[in-house]
């Protein structure tokens, strides 16, 4: 018995055994399966990393095939948008073959022969009839005389707006304000290009898609891929090897309008990457040149032109932009938008009547073009046809065309109410500050730095330009008879006020520092003054002020008008004060003058003056800087 158990334990024992080898050869067989599809996975990585990595696949080259076989939405490549048309899922709208730059110094109707690549803060005056005049001297009387308060009701600098109570029956119809309306400005310089494009339900839109421009002749279609794959480079931002491509299509098909006009692009974009001008000279050049060849497409000569007019008016070649575009409206005379166009650059060029001219031409063929009547109405304004200017500026804005949301149009529309006598010029007012072209209803300014402190009036303390003061105050007796001793020689180097801003009267004035550059020959004159104020750069260096004497005689009104810009403070030292009937309005608080004492305030906000005494006023204004400023905006800032 005992023996059986032990054979029975032993036979336990050696069971297991016996099944080992049989359960090991099935694990080993799974791990090996396992081991060749991780193998096989790895493999596959590793390839698609050597294939990215070492550039095996041409792509360009592949999808240059593909657009000379797929290109279903007619844009010279095969993409996203094509294979969306191809399975009937949508028609891609018309959108423009130029890349966008930073915001171009033409829109700011540079008057400068050239103009350089900055990238610091800068905002340039407008010298043609596009200006919000600069406010020469004091500030502007109210529409009525008799009284020292505008219409509005009495609100701080910072109301949002009068209350509904005050408003006038008259209703402004405008569109309504949307996201990007708020964030950026469009300039009438740039807007009439631009096409409308859908936000939100498309089948709300009844108009029909417009057809996309044709830049490929026949003998273009022919190398269409070759284009495609040098496009392609120019797209991603590669410049230098878009160039190089474009050169080598250049020279290999020389009569092809399309490698002409992608060379000219590619050194556009060159341009803009290298800060050059003179890369872009070489842009214009071949824009040039790309129009002028045989069998160009009509879309491809108008897509060029307009590219080197807004360069050659980027670089200050204004008439060479005029003469441009010109040509472009004598190749296409019944194109509203390039009529639009050409009216904006007889403006830049102060041509104010051929402008006039050409909106006349506009407005006898579409009646109711609205970028054309804001313009029309400009020009009236500044012919001073006060009333007639009005219904142009207001219909203009209240079409909501493309390039009629800019603020110097509701600047301009506020002020021609305002003369008037019209109330309804603070709703219009109103209706720019919630459209983002102003900082309130008070302050107007265009040409602005944003986060600076705005009041209306200021104290010698509060400007930090104390010590200034002080200097101006202990000497204006000296101030004072240097400058008679200018007046009295009536030597003419009193001028008088040219800025339209007098309703009526007699206003002189001598200047001695413009735009932080000093005039010699009025230092000459009055030596002193000049040496006093030369310990101060806030003042001289000012390049958005000036510094000048004012004489301004009885019987004079000067309306209501604000500065062009939030970055000076605007200092007036009283050298000869009628004791009554001269007053300044800033905002809603009215002030007087004092013989020796220094009043501060801001002139980008609504101001007027009235001169109803019995002899002339005199006083020294002085312009510095913002105190919040920083000294790089100083230098970096254009001057006005």
């Amino acid at each position: 018995m005992g023996q059986k158990k032990t054979l029975r334990s032993q036979a336990r024992k050696d069971s297991p055994t016996v099944n080992t080898p049989v359960k090991s050869e099935k694990k080993a067989k799974g791990n090996s399966i396992f081991s060749w599809l991780f193998v096989v996975a790895m493999l596959g990585v590793w390839i698609s990393v050597g294939v990215v990595w070492f550039d095996l696949v041409d792509y360009d080259n592949v999808v240059g095939t593909l657009g000379g076989l797929y290109d279903a939405d007619g844009d010279g490549d095969f993409d996203v948008e094509d294979a969306k048309v191809l399975l009937g899922l949508s028609e891609r709208p018309v959108t423009s073959h130029e890349k966008p730059l930073e915001k171009d110094p033409s829109t700011e109707l540079n008057t400068k022969s050239e103009a350089t690549f900055s990238s610091g803060v800068s905002e340039k005056e407008p010298k043609s009839v596009f200006s919000n005049k600069e406010p020469d001297a004091e500030s502007l009387p109210v529409e009525n005389k008799e009284s020292t308060a505008p219409p509005p009701p009495e609100t701080t600098p910072d109301d949002k707006a009068l209350t509904e109570d005050s408003r006038p029956p008259n209703e402004i119809h405008l569109p309504p304000t949307t996201q990007s309306e708020s964030e950026s400005v469009s300039t009438p310089e740039s807007a009439s290009e631009s096409t409308d494009e859908p936000t939100g339900n498309t089948k709300a839109e009844p108009e029909a898609k417009k057809k996309k421009p044709k830049l490929l002749n026949k003998f273009d279609q022919t190398i269409k891929s070759e284009i495609n794959a040098a496009e392609k480079l120019r797209k991603k931002g590669k410049f230098e090897d878009s160039l190089r491509a474009f050169e080598a299509l250049v020279q290999q098909y020389p009569h092809s309008p399309r490698c002409r006009y992608g060379k000219a692009q590619a050194e556009d974009d060159a341009a803009e990457k290298l800060r050059s001008n003179e890369m872009l000279l070489k842009a214009v050049n071949t824009y040039g040149e790309a129009a002028e060849l045989p069998d160009t497409p009509h879309d491809l000569i108008k897509a060029t032109l307009k590219r080197r007019a807004d360069r050659q008016q980027f670089l200050g070649r204004t008439r060479g932009s005029l003469g441009t575009l010109e040509k472009l409206s004598r190749i296409f005379p019944e194109d509203i938008t390039v009529k639009n166009d050409l009216g904006v650059a007889y403006l830049i060029f102060g041509d104010n009547k051929s402008a006039k001219r050409v909106y006349e031409e506009v407005l006898s063929a579409a009646p109711n073009d609205g970028f054309a009547k804001v313009h029309y109405g400009f020009i009236l304004k500044s012919e001073n046809k006060i009333e007639e200017s009005i219904p142009y500026l207001r219909d203009g804005l209240e079409s909501g065309d493309p390039g009629t949301d800019d603020g110097r149009f509701y600047f301009h529309l506020g002020d021609a109410l305002q003369r008037m006598g019209d109330k309804s010029a603070y709703d219009w007012y109103e209706a720019g500050h919630r459209r983002g072209h102003f900082s309130s209803v008070w302050q107007r300014s265009l040409y602005n730095v944003p986060g600076l402190r705005a009041q209306p009036w200021w104290t010698a303390k509060e400007t930090g330009y104390t010590d200034l003061v002080k200097t101006l105050e202990r000497n204006w007796l000296t101030i004072r008879d240097e400058v008679l001793s200018v007046l009295d020689k009536n030597s003419g180097q009193f001028q008088p006020e040219d800025e339209n801003l007098r309703e009526k009267g007699d206003w002189g004035q001598f200047t001695l520092w413009q735009q932080g550059r000093k005039v010699p020959s009025s230092c000459e004159s009055v030596s002193k003054t000049c040496a006093l104020l030369e310990r101060y750069p806030e003042a001289t260096g000012c390049k958005r002020g000036q510094i000048k004497f004012s004489v301004m005689q009885p019987g004079t009104h000067v309306w209501p008008h604000t500065g062009p810009t939030n970055c000076r403070l605007r200092m007036h030292l009283g050298l000869i004060i009628p004791k009554k009937g001269c007053r300044i309005r800033c905002t809603n608080q009215t002030r007087e003058w004092e013989e020796g004492k220094v009043l501060i305030f801001d002139d980008s906000f609504e101001h007027e003056v009235w001169q109803e005494a019995d002899s002339y006023r005199l006083i020294f204004i002085v312009d510095v800087w913002h105190p919040q400023l920083t000294q790089a905006q100083r230098q970096t800032l254009s001057p006005i």
